[in-house]
């Protein structure tokens, strides 16, 4: 089964409830997403002491080839995108003027932002069907041992905004909205401008801004003879 992701060991869920949590997943006879070796793959790239940025959505994609253990990622041969990162794309285009080449967000990871789920694992074809597997423990875990400093949470969604209430440094900044997918984006998700207003942020706070979209895409040049 999964590694525990070592930065994050000492959190209590791995005592209290992974050995329920693993087992369940252990007794699934559906297929479970993402594949096992990527189910903390989020955690692993981001020690508690990178992250400047949590963005928190709901479950991984349901579809296989598409969830990789980053929230709302896929891998960059991924088309056409997922409707959710689609509309993600959608309202940061409109908002900074500028969108990512790919679905493939490791490279926010890099720059410290958590990509994490409400729940790390689902059945193929069955989004939410893991939402009460106890998941939501280790989120807990996860936010209560960020909250010792300012950071900056992007919550898409019921599932995400639930947990809300672990957030309780008075620095921090909490952007609530609708959850990207299409059955709720119009509902508040688009124009409500998250990526510039987390900049904004932590410029602020003296921090160095994300670079959302990244780089722009390679220009093949041409000769003339």
């Amino acid at each position: 089964m999964s590694r525990i992701p070592s930065a994050w060991a000492d959190l209590p869920f791995w005592t209290t409830q992974w050995p329920r949590v693993r087992a369940a997943l252990a007794a699934e006879t559906r297929p479970v997403l993402p594949p096992e070796p990527h189910r903390f793959a989020a955690l692993d790239a981001c020690p508690p002491e990178t992250v400047r940025v949590v963005i928190l959505g709901q479950d991984p994609y349901p579809t296989p080839g598409h969830a990789h253990g980053f929230a709302f990622s896929v891998a960059p041969e991924v088309t056409p995108l997922p409707r959710s990162l689609a509309n993600i794309f959608k309202e940061m285009q409109a908002d900074l003027g500028a969108c990512p080449v790919t679905g493939d967000l490791r490279f926010w990871a890099d720059q410290g932002v958590l990509l994490l789920n409400s729940a790390l694992s689902v059945p193929a074809g069955e989004a939410g069907a893991h939402a009460r597997l106890g998941w939501l423990h280790l989120v807990r875990d996860v936010l209560h041992r960020l909250d010792d400093r300012p950071r900056a949470y992007i919550l898409w969604g019921k599932h995400a905004q639930q947990l809300a209430a672990v957030i309780r440094h008075k620095e921090a900044l909490r952007i609530e909205s609708p959850h990207p997918s299409p059955l709720s984006a119009r509902r508040g998700f688009f124009g409500s401008r998250p990526f510039s207003r987390v900049n904004e942020w932590l410029i602020a706070k003296g921090h160095t801004a994300i670079d959302w979209a990244g780089p722009a895409p390679e220009k093949t040049e041409t000769t003339t003879l």
